[in-house]
């Protein structure tokens, strides 16, 4: 197959597959599975015709219109009585999730769509499944990654994840839960569910737990991309337009966080001028929303403002520190955690001095929680360094990049376990 064929399909299937999937469950009354079955026949369709026939002018409307066709082949090989097949093909028609390879868009179009994605989301992070359970079925059915990249990005075997995947099916088809948005009554339990699961996502494209990428920019613009659909959706949702701003002001710094090799470059390191103005902006704009909106702030907004004063800041220097430490310091009330408690270390040693901060750090770094958490022998070795007591810190180094799960993050910590080295050799020369 010619490679620009092979891009064109998988452009098309990443960019149209939530879509589809999303069309086919509604009119199948919600089987996710008999839903993908259909889109993934219409994906290997095109990976038999498209290479002999050349790419349809209007891709996406192919592969769903082939889905459709599939499923109604389907249908008439199970024997469906005629009334009911006509009535299933009406349906399809008259809620426009017939396309035909000629057919352009119209407003009322775009808008089905994005509720048949919103559906698919929120039927894939329905609390009723786990949420490794949540995570696998989002990343499959809505970013549209194979399974071999979801156990990639997890650090999980494929099997572990198929198995993952048929569970999460089956929990879904046995609990009966509806292929919906949930009404204005029940949004509130279903949102956190779905905030989450988009956090999570995001995360792991901002910084990856595993593999030889630092980020995975494609995780982080799918996670950015359905949390500007559900602000749409949700407009009067704090926390919602408080993860969009959140999501939006990282985002934001992603190019200035690695070199042309791939290597990190951590936040002081980085040349702000590289950071998206655009995406700064829209993530200003919403966190003002999240905080006219919010009675107090929540996780998400608050997590927002901490990235706030980051980005208005033209130097790490400048950064408002205390102010930072004063966030993690409501966050950490609002959602206890031991990785709260570290990041404000790390902003009350730019604000106080390193010694405080590593006070704070030594009543916190025996929690389980903080075991196998590679940075928090990187915060601490960050702090002996400043300190001058750089043998100590290769040390934490060297454990932080035994800890890594990621091949850049280990480099790194290896990396800077060798300036310490080198550093306390200079001390030592100097007599010191």
């Amino acid at each position: 197959m010619h490679a620009a064929t092979r891009t064109a399909i998988e452009a098309t299937w990443r960019i149209e597959s939530a879509r589809i999937v999303g069309a086919l469950a509604r009119l199948l009354g919600g089987d996710l599975g008999l839903a993908e079955e259909f889109a993934q026949d219409a994906l290997v369709a095109a990976l038999e015709h498209w290479p002999r026939r050349g790419v349809p002018d209007n891709p996406g409307a192919w592969l769903m219109a082939t889905a459709r066709n599939r499923a109604l082949d389907r249908q008439r090989r199970h024997r469906l009585a005629s009334g009911k097949l006509a009535e299933l093909e009406a349906d399809m028609e008259a809620t426009g999730a017939v396309v035909v390879p000629d057919a352009t868009d119209d407003l009322d179009a775009r808008a089905g769509v994005v509720d048949d994605v919103l559906r698919l989301v929120f039927t894939a992070c329905h609390p009723v499944l786990g949420e490794d359970a949540r995570v696998a079925l989002t990343l499959k059915v809505v970013v549209g990654l194979t399974t071999h990249e979801i156990a990639r990005a997890f650090l999980v075997s494929e099997p572990t994840i198929a198995q993952r995947l048929v569970r999460a099916r089956r929990t879904l088809r046995e609990a009966a839960v509806p292929f919906e948005l949930p009404s204005a009554d029940a949004l509130g339990e279903r949102l956190a569910s779905v905030l989450e699961v988009l956090y999570l996502i995001f995360n792991e494209g901002y910084s990856a737990t595993a593999g030889s990428e630092w980020m995975r920019p494609d995780l982080a613009a799918e996670a950015l991309r359905l949390g500007r659909m559900l602000a749409s959706h949700a407009p009067a949702e704090a926390e919602v337009h408080g993860l969009a701003a959140l999501m939006e002001l990282q985002a934001a710094r992603m190019p200035a966080r690695a070199d042309a090799e791939g290597r990190p470059i951590l936040l002081a390191d980085q040349d702000r001028s590289r950071w998206d103005r655009l995406l700064i902006r829209r993530g200003l704009v919403a966190l003002t929303r999240a905080e006219r909106l919010a009675a107090r702030p929540g996780f998400y907004q608050l997590q927002a403002a901490i990235a706030a004063c980051h980005v208005r800041a033209p130097s790490t220097r400048a950064t408002d520190w205390p102010e930072i430490a004063r966030l993690y310091g409501v966050l950490g009330d609002l959602a206890p955690s031991p990785v709260i408690q570290l990041n404000r270390a790390v902003a009350i040693s730019m604000a106080e001095g390193p010694v405080a901060a590593l006070e704070l750090i030594d009543t916190i770094q025996d929690q389980r929680a903080l075991g196998r958490y590679p940075w928090l022998p990187a915060v601490r070795g960050d702090l002996l360094a400043r300190l001058g007591r750089h043998d100590e810190a290769r040390r934490e180094f060297l454990r932080a990049a035994d800890l890594a799960g990621n091949e850049r993050e280990a480099e790194l910590m290896r990396t800077r376990a060798s300036a310490s080295a080198a550093a306390a050799l200079a001390s030592a020369a100097d007599g010191h």
